[in-house]
């Protein structure tokens, strides 16, 4: 029994001797900022910031955990938006809020972590530092705490910006498909050929053969984009942000034969693990290309690779296999909008 009594008051010594160290030693709360900086425009970045839906597909706090459940209120950006996330498998929860935004210059959130009343305040700037550079700096103000639990705040910068150095590679990769799609938009002369370098490019797809008639050929393609689009989106969780427009490649001239043969894919980033067999991944190394940007009926591109077979014949040089990409998802009755590209060498 004398034991327990020792051991007893031992046991209220340590705690003591805790709580005091926490209570004069420890702040009841942290106060700290991050600055970091992306080569991308300031109204790009702010609008993966003020918009929850787009925040929440590159923000490491959420995309680390494939079993969270995120529900988004309306208005969707700005002032006044909100969501609410269950987790659980890693027990957490929470509702996070936009409470007031300047337009490409400040935003103010509150997070409130599980069953806290008390909220951590986020408080975001953007500084345009040139056309094509932003500077981004967290300001986080985070709760009190209790002083038996105050010592977590010796822990809670570093994973603060732990997860901000994960979310900014997120990011540069979203914005990174994202303005690579809108000035290739802006950039589109229809009708002309043009000489491009493409750089290498990794597809996720699928391999077929099918009937070259008109109407056959095309509800082919359509149906094996729908397949590949929809592997890669609900059976791999990509968003549209984090990947490119789709790729058909064949032979430049096996438009005039009964039946084709074709590769249909998505670019991603990298290649990631599969275990779908039907899917596969394929490399396309740099080439120049000869490049005409056509929009009509599928059928119609047939006089358009015919100009590309020409003018590489004209400058005698050897070509390779013709990509088709769809710069709008090809869909039924609705006219094609692609690149078509013809690598060439000597």
């Amino acid at each position: 029994m004398r034991f327990f009594k020792i051991l007893a008051i031992i046991v209220i010594l340590l705690v003591g001797a805790y709580a005091s160290s926490m209570y004069f030693f420890v702040e009841e709360n942290k106060n700290f900022q991050i600055e970091k900086e992306i080569d991308y425009p300031v109204d790009k970045v702010f609008s993966q910031f003020n918009n929850l839906q787009h925040f929440t597909r590159w923000n490491n706090f959420f995309t680390s955990s494939k079993s969270i459940d995120i529900d988004y209120y309306t208005p969707y950006e700005g002032k006044g938006s909100s969501i609410s996330y269950v987790d659980t498998k890693n027990d957490r929860e929470g509702e996070m809020f936009i409470r007031y935004e300047n337009l490409n210059k400040t935003l103010k959130y509150q997070l409130f972590e599980d069953k806290n009343e008390n909220p951590t305040l986020v408080d975001v700037k953007f500084k345009a530092l040139s056309p094509e550079r932003t500077q981004i700096t967290w300001y986080v103000y985070t709760p009190k705490l209790s002083v038996m639990r105050r010592v977590e705040n010796f822990w809670t910068e570093d994973r603060f910006a732990e997860n901000i150095d994960k979310s900014m590679a997120n990011l540069k990769n979203v914005l990174g498909n994202k303005v690579e799609k809108d000035n290739q938009m802006a950039a589109i002369k229809y009708d002309s050929l043009m000489v491009e370098k493409e750089e290498e490019k990794i597809l996720l797809g699928i391999n077929i053969s099918t009937s070259n008639k008109k109407d056959a050929l095309y509800k082919n393609v359509m149906m094996n984009y729908n397949k590949v689009y929809n592997y890669v989106t609900m059976d791999l969780g990509k968003k549209d942000d984090e990947f490119g427009y789709p790729v058909l490649i064949t032979d430049a001239d096996n438009y005039k034969d009964k039946e084709v043969s074709y590769f249909i894919g998505i670019p991603l980033s990298k290649k990631i693990g599969i275990t779908d067999n039907n899917f596969s991944f394929r490399t396309i190394n740099p080439t120049q290309d000869y490049v005409i940007y056509y929009k009509g009926d599928y059928a119609g591109r047939i006089k358009a690779i015919q100009q590309l077979i020409q003018k590489a014949k004209k400058d005698e040089m050897r070509f390779g296999d013709i990509r088709q990409t769809f710069i709008e998802r090809p869909t039924e009755d609705q006219n094609v909008n692609m690149k078509l590209s013809l690598s060439v060498y000597k």
